[in-house]
Parts: structure tokens; C-alpha cells; sequence
């Protein structure tokens, strides 16, 4: 579905190799996507998701684990009222997702848009949506880090420096988007139904932007160990089927660590698309995701 050329899940001697385990290692994208599907029971009535805070792989997922999720709802925070617009307001959630050995695979917080019960109401909700936290420290980036072989993934042609600017010349046209709501057991209709959606037509899930960033990355970073965390995540326009997006990826900081190197990105992701009167709208922005991952060694 997204072409992603994460190296580690497609290649099982590879895998074997990196992870000193003869199990193949699921692509971080399917993780999430399996507990952010998991997490919309709560949500089935979403206008769409804002953001993401503090995802954190605590160890790899490798196929054939079974993955449970529990998702606790820990702040209500009702939107400004405004004349002629129904009432809604934020969620904030935690998500906890564990393996079959009750061990924590992921541990995040997302924060959806939901319609009111009542379209006048005036609920008096007003959480703090910091309860989310957008920082990760470097303490536990590290435990994150697998004792991994990473000398065994390939060297980069290009040497990724601090302060670096990528722009991905290959760009993806979205397709499929109510597929992966369903493989994924997403239950938000804003993603199947045109009907229920607030642009009259299907919000594509904010997953599927995510994953094709991810795909986008993978392809200039072959040597890609794992997405260690999200220190944030924000959907700020909606995205639609069809649309072309591109990524644009700055790298903040490279270190040595743990015989591979750690990495902190911030990748902006520009939709493309034909609007409804015909005409052709560029360089919309779509996604700003920060991030860390792990390569190979220098």
C-alpha cells in the first residue's frame, strides 16, 4: 500500500541478522496504524485528530506477536462556542499497547475533535491538554534502543548532517485510504462515510499521511534501523484521496549511539491536489512530524 522499503521488514536474514532473532520484524508503520485503529472505539464520531505526543516504541514488534491496547480518556476540553456551529470539543487519550507477554510495545497520547452530544451544549469541560506530554527524554529515548548488530545495514550514500534540508523528489498519490481503515480496524466514519465527514467527502486517516512519510523517508534512508519515538505529531490540514504528497525532511541532530546512529528529524509533509472548482492547489502542509530513528553506523 505505501511501497515502504524499510529494510528490516522485508528482508528476513537481514532481520536475523540485525536483531540477532529469527523473527521478522513488523514495519513500525503497521504497529501504530494496528493501535490507533485500536484506539477509535472511543471515537467513532471523530471530526478528525489533531495530534500525537510522545509516541514511544519501548521494544520491537516482531510478526506473529498479538498486540492489545487500552485506551483511558484523561482530559475533556470543550471548543469556544460559536453562533451557528455545533457545539464540539478535544479528547485528550492515552494509548498503552502490549504484546502477548503483557510487556508495553507503545505508550502515546492523541488528541481527536469530536462532535457534542447535544449541538448547543455547554459542557464546561475545560482540561488541560498538557497532561500530554510533547517531551521525551533522552533517558528514555535510549532505554528504546535495542542491543541491535546495526553495522549490518547498508552505508549511507549520502552523509546526513545537522542542519541538512531534503526535499524527496518522489512524491505519492493517496489511494486506498478507506482500505487501510478497515485492515486496520479503524471504526472513525469520517474515514469511510463522506456523509459523516465536516468537508463532504472522505478525511483521509491521519495514519496514512504518516505511513506515506514514513515510506518517503525509508527510501532516502536505507539504512533505517526503527522509528525509536514521535515527539510530536500534527496534522495541520486535512488531507483528501488523490492527493499528491511530498516530504520535506530537516535533520536536527546526529549522534553515535550504541553503534548505530540516532537521529532527530523533523519532516514536513505538502499535499497537492484539484479542488472541487478544478484548479490545482500546491504546497499545502499538511503534517509536522518530529522524530527519531536509528541507522546504521557512519
Amino acid at each position: 500500500m505505501f511501497a515502504d522499503r524499510y529494510r528490516p521488514a522485508i528482508d528476513a536474514p537481514l532481520s536475523a541478522r540485525l536483531t540477532r532473532d529469527n523473527r521478522l520484524l513488523a514495519n513500525p508503520s503497521l504497529v501504530c496504524n494496528i493501535a490507533i485503529g485500536a484506539s477509535t472505539v472511543p471515537t467513532q464520531r471523530v471530526l478528525g485528530n489533531l495530534f500525537y505526543r510522545g509516541l514511544r516504541f519501548h521494544r520491537p514488534v516482531f510478526i506473529g506477536d498479538t498486540l492489545t491496547t487500552q485506551t483511558k480518556v484523561l482530559a475533556l476540553r470543550q471548543n469556544t462556542i460559536k453562533p451557528g456551529r455545533a457545539a464540539s470539543g478535544m479528547v485528550g487519550l492515552e494509548i498503552h499497547t502490549v504484546n502477548q507477554k503483557g510487556e508495553t510495545v507503545l505508550l502515546f497520547w492523541r488528541c481527536p475533535m469530536v462532535p457534542c452530544r447535544d449541538s448547543d451544549a455547554n459542557t464546561g469541560h475545560a482540561d488541560d491538554l498538557s497532561v500530554m506530554p510533547e517531551v521525551i527524554s533522552k533517558k528514555d529515548v535510549f532505554a528504546s534502543i535495542p542491543d541491535w548488530n546495526y553495522s549490518v545495514l547498508p552505508v549511507e550514500a549520502i552523509d546526513f548532517n545537522p542542519g541538512e534540508v531534503i526535499d524527496v523528489e518522489a512524491r505519492d498519490t493517496v489511494t486506498m485510504a478507506p482500505e487501510l481503515v478497515r485492515m486496520s480496524l479503524n471504526m472513525a466514519m469520517t474515514h469511510t462515510d463522506a456523509s459523516r465527514s465536516v468537508y463532504d467527502r472522505r478525511l483521509v486517516y491521519g495514519g496514512h499521511t504518516i505511513s506515506m512519510a514514513a515510506s518517503q523517508l525509508a527510501r532516502i534512508l536505507p539504512s533505517l534501523a526503527m522509528i525509536v519515538c514521535w515527539y510530536k505529531c500534527d496534522h495541520v490540514a486535512p488531507v483528501f484521496e488523490e492527493d499528491i504528497l511530498s516530504s520535506r525532511i530537516h535533520v536536527k541532530e546526529v549522534n553515535d549511539v550504541a553503534g548505530g546512529r540516532l537521529m532527530k528529524l523533523a519532516i514536513d509533509v505538502f499535499a497537492e491536489r484539484v479542488d472541487t472548482s478544478g484548479g490545482t492547489q500546491s504546497n499545502i502542509r499538511v503534517l509536522d512530524w518530529q522524530l527519531a530513528v536509528m541507522t546504521g553506523p557512519k
